[in-house]
């Protein structure tokens, strides 16, 4: 073998370990692969079954060890916890979960008399929500609270999309999504209090939703300073109402209703200010996510114009979470996530995903 040939074996051997390192879950990425979509500065490890849906929760004493919640849906599924480098957190993982679906977290939910974050994930299998406390992943559920009590029809209690809605006033309730429903009321709203021995319990407040009959509801947000609840009705559009149940069941908005190449999915809303900022929208069919102006315009609050459409490494992405503070040296304008269809969670710079078109908070 001759000089140049060994040093082009070399070259090749340096591409390739290159390849394989970014390829490798729970591994930083340094670089993008495909120059079409943007990637994701972290893979995190691959959960045992189908990752699903995550949701990110900041610790507010040490930004740097927040961490990242995802479901791993299945018969014998788990509520996964990684650190911001991807890794799982092992000691957290809660395991034994009969398919958990969708997963959302809160801040402060009164139980025995201090403040308590909580994380609540829907298992479908039980029909049942489950919530832990944050960030020690303790059961506060008094072994899972059962929801859609009385309904009989075929996968109307099967649960699925989970988002929380912590009112002005304190009051926080869980909004519920499931595989089927009626074409009105679909989704069922819960509120959270200490049942008087530090667990939680669930009282049904409201049901209301329209449900176009085209396929399911799973992804839930809800944006918390303009009292708004948003939810994807798949293979028609993303439907938006009131999160306080006080303000009545009126649809206000019915938007990203074309453009897309197959499921509406995942929601998530980054805020520039307390009224300002984007919704994002997985277009699952495309590998992409579809992004809204959160405000509306000047003369239509409920009027959400599509600004850009960013093509991602994540692949078929149910679910998706975004936060708008510095986290650490990799997560310096906040961080997104999104759930791959390879078992894994994609986490990526909000800065790679605004691009030139749009704002970081400042």
């Amino acid at each position: 073998m001759n000089k140049l040939q060994k040093i082009n074996l070399a070259v090749l051997a340096l591409a390739l370990m290159s390849q394989y390192a970014c390829q490798q879950p729970g591994k930083q990425r340094t670089g993008s692969t495909d120059s079409s979509e943007v990637q994701p500065a972290v893979i995190s490890e691959a959960v045992q079954f189908d990752s699903d849906d995550p949701a990110i929760w900041i610790n507010k004493e040490d930004p740097s060890k927040s961490l990242v919640l995802g479901t791993d849906k299945d018969e014998n599924g788990a509520l996964y916890v990684f650190d911001l480098q991807g890794k799982i957190v092992k000691d957290k993982v809660v395991r034994n979960l009969k398919r958990p679906n969708n997963v959302d977290l809160a801040y402060g939910l009164m139980l025995n008399g201090k403040p308590t974050d909580i994380a609540i994930t829907t298992e479908r299998f039980t029909h049942k929500l489950r919530i832990f406390s944050l960030p020690d992943m303790k059961a506060v559920d008094n072994g899972g609270i059962p929801v859609f009590e009385g309904e009989t029809g075929t996968d109307y209690r099967d649960l699925m999309g989970i988002a929380i809605y912590t009112a002005p006033t304190g009051k926080m309730y869980a909004i519920v999504g499931r595989k089927n429903g009626p074409k009105d009321g679909y989704l069922w709203q819960y509120l959270l209090e200490d049942n008087g021995q530090g667990q939680v319990k669930a009282t049904l407040v409201r049901k209301f939703g329209e449900y176009s009959g085209k396929k399911e509801i799973e992804a839930i947000a809800v944006d918390n300073e303009l009292g708004y609840v948003y939810y994807s009705d798949e293979q028609t559009g993303v439907r938006q109402y009131y999160a306080d149940p006080e303000k009545g069941n009126k649809q206000l908005a019915l938007f990203a209703t074309s453009g897309f190449a197959e499921d509406h999915e995942g929601i998530s809303i980054y805020k520039l200010t307390d009224s300002t900022g984007y919704i994002l929208v997985s277009d699952q069919g495309a590998n992409r996510f579809q992004i809204f102006s959160r405000e509306g315009t000047k003369g239509n609050p409920y009027a959400h114009q599509l600004l850009k459409t960013v093509p991602v490494a994540a692949r078929q992405s149910d679910g998706s979470d975004v936060v708008n503070v510095p986290l650490n040296d990799t997560f310096k304008n906040g961080l997104f996530v999104a759930m791959s269809d390879d078992k894994t969670f994609h986490f990526y710079r909000w800065e790679d995903i605004a691009g030139k078109e749009l704002k970081i908070k400042k």
